[in-house]
């Protein structure tokens, strides 16, 4: 609707008020009340050259500053009026606002320069004047982007990534604190990762991407030190872009809502707990009593397990585990399970289901169950979640996995032991969080009791035959896949001994006790213990249970024909791992590349241990590429490898 010079006037003055409240509010808090100056911040050795982008929508919101001095005493430092109504800066002011308002509502290109993705005006800086304060998302300009010089400086290395991102999107909304994210956001769009966007689609995606700002800012996102975007990418990891179509302004709030601890959980240095002490069991605790309103005297739980019994022997481990919660607790519990689940829209019917069935706590026993996870528990907050994996980043699902390292380190000492040679064979499962530590820890026990012991690193996510070749260079002692439970008796897992025929005996294994967690941590549930764990604690985090040897998650099995003296080597130390006498990572410690990695003086945290992405020096072979991963076995990399962060995300997988 067009303006009339009356109404156009009382818009100034209204901005004027704000003009001066700005200014007034600057003064008090020791801030500069004019809008900043690029001449002011730039040096010429500082800039690595100009491009000129010719006539684009500039977002109103990254308009900061002027070129020069010459206008800024004319504006607050957010670029609203500070003159009375009476003078020529005034009237033109007027204009400009009847001009903008009219049915044409057209003017002239502002003039500026682009530097770290913020706009600082040459000529129109009235017309930016009257652009914020009608709050119009952009406005038109003529920009020259001066390219800051390369450099360490992470604030230059997010501009690089911008510039980078820039050339599919044209777009200067769409900016990332952390690398990755707009491979991340090509995939959420169901877009292919070289794929420039059209002006369709950058006029669309800004449309929702304004739509997603002011309600995401509403909610407080404008206080957290991260990005829009960076918080609309954790909003796209649950919900589709068609949502941001379809909700209406509550709905769209409450997803928002429902998602912000996870947003918030990105602005924490360590945004994971890892939890390495199982919680009381037995009894209520007092933080229990005091978080908690009611203690349980029962609970419904279910478990979903992607693979069957047949065809996967981590399923049989979990189901195992689960038939040891029902015999254990009896009528304390009532059991769901759900076998042979699809990842995706299976799992989430499933977990749905399980719900609707009365489940208050619900395992998922794989790590590709987990975007089905994100997507019940922002649907059902109320009910626990938990996903079997590690190093998870989701305040709304916790994690659990087992300190398996603990009982490599003992393994490995057993098989430096009572190799014939100092060459050790190792397979590795797969490159993935805590894997590297495994290793190690082997390594170590290894050299423990064979200084001279050499590591022959092989993996079984790679192409060939590792055993042969084992026994074609004359290794009579290996360590492979760890037994799965207990019970479990074939020769070739765990270190085993390999004989020139092919046939092999076991010397010792680690083996996962899933039972024994889920007793534990159902018995913690059931006296308030989920509440507790968090109690006392500041800060959002994601809690990732990992539990090990003294908790009895992690079990180690002796072969009964090892040397006695090797039987009582294990037993001690097994002791005081358990006790804390002994530390696998507590000792002198030098990698592939010659780096100390420990004195001998300090010990690792629970993080520095499960984050290793290096091998000690007695290790021969290397941590395999992506590319050099059979198919099979990469999605679960993408999930949980210890270099996901570094790979492009696939329209296919969950956006992490």
């Amino acid at each position: 609707m067009a303006f009339t010079r009356q109404e156009a006037y009382q818009e100034y003055n209204q901005a004027l008020k704000l003009g001066l409240k700005n200014q007034k509010e600057c003064i008090a808090n020791g801030i500069d009340p004019t809008p900043p100056v690029l001449d002011d911040i730039l040096n010429e050795s500082e800039s690595a050259g100009q491009v000129e982008l010719g006539v684009i929508d500039i977002p109103t919101d990254r308009i900061i500053g002027t070129k020069t001095t010459g206008r800024i005493t004319s504006f607050s430092r957010n670029f609203l009026p500070v003159f009375s109504d009476g003078t020529e800066f005034a009237s033109k002011w007027i204009n400009i606002c009847m001009v903008h308002m009219s049915d044409s509502g057209s003017l002239e290109p502002i003039r500026c320069f682009e530097y770290l993705g913020k706009f600082y005006v040459q000529e129109g800086n009235k017309r930016v004047s009257v652009y914020k304060y009608f709050e119009a998302p952009t406005i038109a300009g003529y920009v020259i982007r001066i390219i800051p010089k390369y450099s360490e400086d992470p604030e230059i290395q997010r501009y690089y990534d911008f510039l980078h991102d820039y050339r599919f999107t044209g777009s200067y909304d769409i900016v990332f604190t952390q690398p990755g994210g707009f491979q991340k956001l090509q995939a959420a769009l169901d877009y292919s990762p070289d794929h420039v966007w059209t002006e369709e689609e950058r006029r669309f995606f800004r449309s929702r991407y304004l739509t997603f700002k002011n309600a995401y800012e509403k909610l407080g996102g404008s206080d957290l030190p991260i990005t829009v975007m960076d918080a609309m990418l954790v909003w796209l990891k649950v919900y589709p872009y068609q949502s941001l179509w379809d909700f209406n302004t509550a709905e769209l709030n409450k997803s928002i809502s429902a998602i912000m601890p996870d947003i918030k959980v990105l602005c924490q240095e360590d945004p994971i707990a890892l939890t390495t002490e199982e919680t009381s069991e037995n009894t209520p605790s007092i933080w229990g009593k005091l978080v908690s309103t009611v203690t349980q005297l029962h609970l419904n739980v279910a478990f979903i397990n992607e693979l069957s019994e047949e065809k996967s022997t981590w399923t049989q481990a979990h189901i195992r585990g689960q038939q040891q919660l029902k015999d254990a607790l009896g009528e304390q519990v009532t059991i769901q399970e759900y076998t042979g689940v699809g990842i995706g829209e299976d799992a989430v019917a499933a977990m749905e289901d399980a719900i609707h069935n009365g489940a208050q706590v619900i395992f998922t026993t794989t790590a590709p169950l987990i975007d089905a996870c994100r997507k019940i528990s922002v649907k059902h907050p109320n009910v626990k979640i938990l996903n079997c994996s590690i190093s998870m980043p989701y305040t709304g699902i916790r994690t659990y996995y087992s300190r398996i390292f603990e009982g490599k380190f003992i393994s490995g000492a057993i098989a430096g032991a009572v190799s014939s040679s100092d060459e050790i064979g190792y397979i590795a499962s797969y490159p993935i969080f805590g894997v590297p530590a495994g290793i190690n820890a082997f390594a170590l026990g290894a050299q423990l009791t064979n200084p001279n012991a050499r590591i022959c690193l092989r993996w079984s996510c790679t192409p060939g035959n590792s055993l042969q070749e084992f026994l074609d260079r004359g290794i009579d002692t290996v360590s492979s896949l760890d037994i799965p439970t207990p019970g479990w008796s074939r020769g070739d897992y765990g270190a085993f001994r390999i004989f020139k025929d092919g046939s092999t005996q076991l010397l010792a294994s680690p083996y996962w006790d899933w039972g024994t967690f889920y007793i534990k941590l159902v018995r913690s549930i059931l006296y308030g213990g989920w509440d507790t764990l968090n109690a006392g604690k500041s800060g959002v985090h994601a809690v990732n249970y990992w539990w090990g040897l003294n908790s009895g998650v992690v079990g180690l099995k002796l072969s009964h024909d090892l040397p006695e003296g090797v039987r009582s080597l294990a037993k001690i130390l097994r002791t005081g791992i358990c006790n804390g006498s002994v530390h696998p990572f507590y000792r002198h410690i030098v990698d592939q590349n010659g780096v100390e990695r420990n004195a001998g003086k300090q010990y690792f945290s629970p993080e520095e241990i499960i984050n290793m992405d290096w091998l000690c020096e007695n290790v021969d072979g290397k941590i395999p590429d992506f590319e050099e991963l059979v198919d099979k076995s990469k999605p679960l990399v993408r999930l949980l490898g210890i270099y996901r962060d570094q790979l492009p995300p696939v329209k296919e997988g969950p956006i992490l």
